[in-house]
Parts: C-alpha cells; sequence; structure tokens
C-alpha cells in the first residue's frame, strides 16, 4: 500500500518519520478553512480535516492521511494569524491561561474514512511584552494555529499540557496509527 500525506506541513512529515513511516507522496488539499457561522471549534476541525481527506483522489492502494490543527479558547477559533497584529492578539488572548489544542486526523482508504479527534489541554504562562515582542520579531508565529508552535521558541512559554504533545504539534502519532492500522496499512511492518 502507499501512503499519501495530504498536507505540506513539515512537522506532520516529521512526526511520521518518528513513526518510522515516509510517504509515498505529498499532495496538498485546496479546500476553504473559513468557519461557519457560530460553528464551534471540535466541530470546526473535524470538518476540515474530513473535508481535505475527501478533497483529495485516493486511488487503489492508497491510503490518505489529512489532519488538521485548530486552538480554541473557550468557543472562539484561533486560526493562523493574518499578520503580525493578530499574532500579537491571538498570543494576549492566550497569555497566563489554559485552552484547548484540537487535533482531528481523518484516513481514506478502500472507499472509507476513518477519523478521531484528539484534545489537549494547554497552559500559556503570562508574557511578558519582552517576550511577546521577540516571539513576534522571530516570525515563528506565522502559518501557525493559535500564532505559535509548542517544538519552537513558544515552548518556553508551555508550562502545562494535559494531553498529547505530538497532537499539539499537528499530528497525535498513537491515534494516527490505529487509524492507519484500521485502514489497513502496516504501521508496524505487519502483514496486511
Amino acid at each position: 500500500m502507499k501512503l499519501i500525506l495530504g498536507s505540506g506541513s513539515p512537522r506532520r512529515k516529521e512526526l511520521l518519520a518518528q513513526m518510522g513511516l515516509r510517504p509515498d507522496d505529498i499532495r496538498s488539499p485546496d479546500i476553504d478553512e473559513t468557519p461557519l457561522n457560530g460553528e464551534l471549534p471540535r466541530p470546526y476541525c473535524a470538518r476540515i480535516a474530513r473535508e481535505k481527506v475527501q478533497a483529495l483522489p485516493c486511488g487503489p492502494g492508497e491510503v490518505v492521511l489529512c489532519a488538521d490543527t485548530t486552538v480554541a479558547l473557550g468557543r472562539r477559533i484561533l486560526g493562523k494569524p493574518a499578520d503580525a497584529g493578530q499574532a500579537a492578539e491571538f498570543l494576549l488572548a492566550l497569555s497566563g491561561r489554559r485552552h484547548a489544542v484540537i487535533t482531528s486526523i481523518a484516513v481514506a482508504a478502500h472507499g472509507r474514512i476513518w477519523q478521531r479527534d484528539v484534545v489537549t489541554a494547554v497552559k500559556m504562562k503570562r508574557l511578558s511584552d519582552v517576550e511577546l515582542n521577540a516571539y513576534l520579531a522571530s516570525d515563528d508565529w506565522q502559518g501557525k494555529a493559535g500564532a505559535y508552535a509548542i517544538q519552537g521558541p513558544a515552548g518556553a512559554f508551555i508550562p502545562w499540557i494535559q494531553g498529547s504533545y505530538s497532537a499539539v504539534m499537528g499530528l497525535p502519532v498513537a491515534e494516527t496509527a490505529l487509524l492507519l492500522s484500521a485502514a489497513g496499512y502496516p504501521v508496524h511492518g505487519e502483514q496486511v
């Protein structure tokens, strides 16, 4: 079987490599990721992951893996900031508070879709002006849900998580292995 990663994210590719897996192909789905009016973070994240996997062709002998990661502050979805001003707004909202990071994984094969959501509670320390401005100047916030990446310099802002570290990075490895196995992909070298 061929593994198709439906994401251009280098982090997701790295997390697959941690599992000993290398995608045979990478295809980035082109979908509209705008939240619907009144859409809550978890259903939004699940919908986007499902739409991503449905947007990619899945040929015979292929398994397509897509994921979406969303940062939720209560009912508010904090997506990828449009600019440094919005990144500052997101980081100030998260500063000193707990929030949820939701990653939804969707796997397609044999005309079926397997899906799972992983929710991790994360606490961000109260950020000083110096920390905030230095982080914004690093540009590490670009392209990151909630304007931060736990595996980068912002990891110094996260004193506590409850849940999956790899899910906060963008791909929960244990749950991904389960879904790929369910779809018939030989995750641990087993014969299918």
